[in-house]
């Protein structure tokens, strides 16, 4: 296949001084090696040759004239070409990426003892991408925990796709939220999405980092520079053990479909004690609020019914009022789960 010989800074050129040129070409009705439109400067010479390598002039070598070409009838010899080339490298470039694909499955398949038992991956993009791929080769099982308010629509909507897919291939899959992800809309969504598919999703008061393990032979958790970075993990123990915190955690939690009104009023006195055992503690705002996964004007209205249920006007006496009843925010009220046959 011919291969055009020119480039982007030839259609630069082509696009200004080339164009000029031929339309004063095609105004005058020709034009001579000498003529001085392009003999006078380097730049006008380059464009002329541009323009009869590009076919657009022709020359009638009886008076020795160029001549303007009709371009529509030259245009079909420049853009066909480079169509075809690029047709050529999308379907090669296809090609590739389905090699490549195949040995990406087999590297992360392969034993931990031949490729480490950490691996850590940098870049939004590639996290994504390994995460995408990863949960496209599972055959078994998804355990994720996602702690609310590092997820944007966007994200879920990905999440929902790919976690559909992988549930309609037969997956179990078991979700953990903190109770705040209830009050968000396209959480909802999401969870309505996968649930429908045979998902459990559940919701607990407590802070917890991201964690997805496949087929309990990978984990995937955050990097210590944060969300941008996450490193993989392999080594059987650690991986055993993670597992284990997760199905602990997971004992706790209350299903995201159960909305009832006792699982409600135990979920609204999960987060009352969570924000007393954070104020006790002396935590910041924006520390306590991440805990909870709310907002820090949420947290400061959680503090604000504090406030008022123990008639405080400031945090130390609230403080001083809940510390001389002996409250620690461990208190357990008692469970209203029988008016709830859900939980």
């Amino acid at each position: 296949m011919w291969v055009p010989n020119y480039g982007p800074a030839d259609r630069a050129i082509f696009e200004s001084r080339a164009s000029e040129l031929f339309e004063d070409i095609v105004t005058s009705g020709g034009i001579k090696d000498d003529d001085p439109r392009i003999s006078g400067d380097e730049e006008s010479r380059t464009a002329f040759d541009l323009l009869v390598r590009l076919n657009l002039l022709t020359l009638d070598t009886a008076d020795q004239v160029w001549h303007a070409v009709d371009p529509t009838t030259v245009q079909a010899q420049v853009v066909t070409p480079l169509g075809t080339q690029g047709a050529e490298l999308l379907s090669e470039s296809t090609q590739w990426a389905r090699a490549f694909a195949g040995l990406a499955q087999s590297w992360r398949r392969s034993s931990h003892t031949e490729r480490g038992p950490f691996t850590e991956i940098r870049g939004p993009d590639a996290v994504s991408a390994f995460l995408a791929s990863s949960v496209a080769d599972a055959e078994e099982e998804l355990l994720t925990a996602q702690p609310q308010g590092l997820r944007d629509g966007a994200t879920l909507d990905a999440a929902a796709r790919r976690d559909t897919a992988a549930l309609e291939r037969g997956l179990r899959m078991r979700i953990l939220y903190q109770h705040s992800a209830r009050r968000s809309s396209i959480t909802h969504k999401y969870v309505a999405a996968v649930t429908a598919r045979g998902a459990e999703v559940r919701t607990l008061d407590e802070f917890f980092n991201r964690i997805i393990v496949i087929d309990r032979r990978i984990a995937v958790i955050p990097g210590a520079e944060g969300p941008a970075t996450a490193l993989v993990v392999r080594e059987p123990n650690m991986l055993a053990y993670l597992v284990d915190i997760f199905e602990r955690t997971w004992e706790r939690g209350r299903p995201f479909t159960n909305r009832g009104t006792a699982a409600q009023r135990d979920i609204a006195q999960e987060q009352r004690q969570m924000t007393i055992r954070m104020l006790i503690e002396g935590h910041a705002d924006p520390a306590s609020a991440k805990r909870l996964g709310v907002s820090p004007r949420t947290y400061a209205g959680y503090i604000a019914d504090l406030k008022e249920e123990f008639e405080a006007e400031t945090r130390f006496q609230l403080g001083y009022t809940m510390g001389r009843q002996g409250m620690s925010g461990n208190e357990r009220p008692e469970s209203t789960e029988s008016e709830d046959p859900d939980r």
